[in-house]
């Protein structure tokens, strides 16, 4: 038997011609610094080879899919890969739906659901059967195929109601979802009062949507329409002032219920000149639905609509009757908002008061449900609730919800390719998701990770380092073996780095502020439990503890909001809370997240960072463009004049594969390039834009000496994004470089006075040796006068504050508590503290 996978000639990306063995039923880690080449060879060499042998092994054609720059691999297995990307934006798609513990849930209930009778308001039990429950995705099959079976009896007034099935419990099913919402829990409405100037009339733009020119148009509708009804309109009159009918006419229009009560026996106008008019709101709703039915985000109306919980379920998903069926007192509505560990000794309870007969049949689907819920919390998902919708997740999240499920899929002889499965993870649930890795490597199964946490490099097996540096400074194996002789590699940054820490560094002077704290008191939103909490001003702090512990909601549904509030005049409405104290010792709040940014695939780094206005400028500028008398939109991928119109400056197309998903391929007019030949001759420094573009930060901060490009060039290596290139797509990076990229464009403007940073976990997808310079540019931050606050995770990044705050003890509802707070060293000595516990290791190992 094969016992290693060999890679000869590696050449994707950055790649230089790299040959190595991988041992295979290992648990191996593959690491190096950002940008090194890590992802291009597990995913775009490995990965993409093994799906595309799997594929050719089965008789389909592969022609179309590019094979990796590789000389050969050899020993390859099936391969499963589980990156950090959200693909899943779909709103109905919630925890439960997505590790069908919900659909489990609604098995219980549809055989053990107690409900109230509607005739006489009697309890009715449980029409229970003694038949074995059939627990598979047919289950629901079966239920409607059996759908004229006949219905229950209230056993009290003999009522007939239909039988409890498994659909009544679906917000996906018109048998379980709200009517009024179709099962999304929310609705969007127009929002009269972005719509409405009530001070001024309609000619003088009372309806903010209008241009000028169809304010006197519409005008003459109105008034056609009032000598039609017989209702009185002013055109010139405040629409303050219009009376209900004039007012119910304008918003909804003639054909509205709303404005039919007040005239009943009067037909509509036959046309709209006439006066037959749909109406503001009407209008939007229809211009705002798809072909589907389902409302559709238009950038142009975006601002006029809002979400807004439903008010028919309360945001619960589902129909009244569906919320009235109760196991042991609480309705799935109840039971789903539980934490997955809440839910389970939920469960555990439920399983002991079954009866014999309840036990025999039932025991085998809570045995199943149960060891599902398990495996979630073995990767450090036991805060999550199985109402959270499926978008909101973290790609760290998302990703340990996938790695839970293979675990139970006993898969063996299979190439995992893991990305970074620690991110979002502290430290104590670090330990639980290696033994995850280590059971799925004891399957018989290959794990490769690419990682950056050093307890997770303890743990392995063997070490493959990618660099020395990024981008075109790396690309070649620096080390590979065991931990040790990582360390003695004399190549290997990762190995420079663990030798360092071992041993020591010296000891931090740290910061005491400027004397002045903001103070947030008895904060209570989501899980917190009435917390106070104080902040030293011109620190750098961090705010710890473990997942769903309460840090997000304190600073970004709290702190943010209501410092946005004082200092900028907006009216987001900041979670609940007493007051805070203090801000007035702030002049500007910039909070930075890692929610994704440009999801469109014409949105890359140059864009984003306004780096692409003056690199357009500047190639305008050269002698040979204005020979050519080319303007600096010659220059843009996005307007027509300079780009290649076959791909409309994207240089790839979209192949269709109608049952297979959509393959990517080079644009053949422009060979990739984007742009026509002719401003392609345009070159600075012997660069062209399309070589700009294709470019790593790095790389072009050493072409361009312009003070506007060179400086954001900087800040960008300084955030640890050289390695990306200016043309890569905004939509594809990863939450932690969505923020970091933030981070680099605030700090790009000219910010005066005391400012407020928030950050959320800046150190995601970060090697250990780029954390150190991310924490340079924090502590510049605070030495320029400023506060930066960053909820984190990463041990070096907490001992390097001056402060920190730890919240906890748990997530979820054992949550919401200020566990501990002080200087890293007073954190580490606080009992009942898990961050401190971690940190003073931590502590100990850099003061050797």
């Amino acid at each position: 038997m094969n016992e290693y996978i060999e890679i000869r000639g590696a050449r994707e990306h950055n790649l230089k011609n790299i040959s190595l063995r991988i041992p295979k039923r290992k648990l191996i880690v593959l690491t190096g610094l950002s940008g090194s080449g890590k992802s291009s060879l597990a995913m775009d060499t490995l990965q993409k080879e093994c799906q595309r042998q799997y594929m050719e092994s089965m008789g389909m054609v592969t022609d179309f899919i590019s094979k990796p720059r590789v000389d050969s691999i050899r020993g390859l297995s099936p391969s499963i890969s589980v990156s950090q990307h959200r693909s899943n934006r779909n709103p109905r798609s919630t925890v439960g739906t997505v590790t069908e513990v919900y659909t489990y849930l609604r098995v219980l209930y549809a055989k053990l659901g107690v409900r109230v009778c509607p005739t006489c308001g009697k309890t009715v039990p449980p029409d229970f059967e003694s038949d074995p429950v059939i627990m598979d995705m047919d289950q629901e099959e079966l239920e409607e195929q059996n759908s004229k079976t006949p219905g229950v009896k209230c056993p009290h007034c003999k009522t007939q109601m239909p039988k409890l099935k498994m659909a009544h419990f679906s917000f996906n099913k018109p048998e379980g979802a709200c009517e009024a919402c179709t099962g999304l829990g929310i609705i969007t409405t127009v929002d009269i009062r972005q719509l409405l100037n009530e001070d001024k009339s309609i000619p003088e733009g009372g309806v903010l949507m209008w241009e000028n020119w169809v304010r006197d148009y519409y005008s003459d509708v109105l008034s056609a329409a009032a000598k039609h009804y017989g209702f009185a309109f002013e055109p010139n009159m405040p629409i303050r002032r219009f009376d209900a009918n004039t007012r119910d006419f304008l918003l909804y229009g003639a054909g509205s219920e709303e404005f039919k009560a007040h005239f009943p026996d009067i037909r509509p106008p036959k046309s709209v000149g006439k006066g037959n008019f749909e109406g503001i709101v009407t209008q939007l709703l229809r211009r705002h639905r798809e072909k589907d039915g389902e409302l559709q985000s238009s950038g142009k109306t975006d601002r006029y609509f809002i979400q807004q919980t439903c008010p028919h379920c309360k945001g619960t998903r589902l129909r009244q009757e569906s919320r009235q069926v109760t196991i042991r007192g609480l309705s799935i509505v109840e039971v789903a908002s539980y934490s997955l560990r809440k839910l389970l000794a939920w469960l555990e309870k439920m399983e002991e008061q079954l009866t014999e007969a309840g036990r025999l049949i039932l025991e085998p689907i809570l045995n199943d449900l149960a060891e599902r819920i398990r495996r979630q919390i073995h990767v450090g998902l036991d805060y999550l609730t199985l109402d959270r919708q499926a978008n909101s997740l973290s790609g760290g999240e998302a990703q340990r919800l996938r790695l839970a499920s293979l675990l139970g899929s006993g898969l063996t002889g299979v190439l995992y390719v893991l990305d970074e499965p620690t991110t979002g993870l502290h430290p104590r649930d670090t330990g639980k998701l290696v033994s995850v890795l280590k059971q799925l490597r004891d399957l018989g199964n290959t794990v490769l990770v690419i990682e950056h946490d050093t307890e997770v490099m303890r743990a392995a097996d063997h070490i493959i380092d990618i660099g020395p540096g990024s981008g075109k400074n790396g690309g070649t194996v620096v080390g590979s073996g065991t931990l040790d002789q990582l360390k003695a590699s004399p190549e290997s940054v990762t190995g420079r780095f663990l030798r360092e820490e071992e041993q020591g560094r010296p000891e931090r002077q740290r910061r005491t502020g400027n004397q002045e704290r903001i103070t947030i008191r008895n904060a209570s939103a989501h899980n917190l439990k009435n917390m106070t909490v104080a902040f030293p001003l011109g620190c750098l702090i961090t705010v710890t503890g473990v997942s769903g512990s309460g840090k997000s909601t304190l600073l970004f549904d709290i702190l943010e909001p209501a410092a946005r509030a004082r200092l900028h005049g907006t009216n987001v409405m900041p979670g609940k809370h007493e007051r805070i104290d203090g801000l007035e010792h702030v002049d500007k709040i910039i909070a930075v997240d890692q929610s994704p940014i440009g999801r469109i695939s014409r949105s890359n780094i140059a864009t984003y960072t306004d780096l692409f206005t003056p690199i357009r400028s500047l190639f305008a500028s050269l002698p040979e463009a204005r020979k050519k008398k080319l303007s600096s939109k010659h220059f843009s991928f996005n307007t027509p004049g300079g780009r290649c119109e076959k791909c409309q400056g994207m240089g790839t197309l979209q192949l269709e594969m109608h049952f297979l998903p959509d393959v990517e391929v080079r644009c053949p007019a422009c060979r990739g390039k984007r742009f026509t030949d002719e401003v392609l001759e345009v070159k600075y420094n012997g660069y062209s834009i399309s070589d700009v573009l294709d470019g790593t930060v790095r790389e072009n901060a050493s072409v361009f000496v312009e003070p506007e490009i060179a400086g954001k060039l900087k800040l960008l290596c300084e955030v640890g994004l050289d390695y990306l290139q200016l043309g890569q797509p905004t939509s594809t990076l990863s939450g932690g470089e969505a923020q970091r990229i933030k981070l680099a464009k605030e700090l790009g403007k000219k910010n005066q006075g005391h400012t407020l940073y928030l950050l959320d976990e800046p150190t995601t997808g970060l090697h250990p040796w780029d954390v150190r310079q991310l924490c340079s540019l924090l502590n510049r931050l605070v030495d320029a006068g400023n506060t930066v606050i960053v909820i984190e995770h990463n041990l070096d990044l907490i001992a390097e504050s001056d402060w920190v705050a730890d919240f906890g003890p748990e997530g979820g509802e054992e949550g919401g508590r200020l566990i501990a707070q002080g200087t890293p060293e007073e954190v580490a000595a606080t009992k009942g503290s898990h961050t401190g516990t971690y940190l003073a290791a931590h502590l100990s190992r850099a003061r050797k």
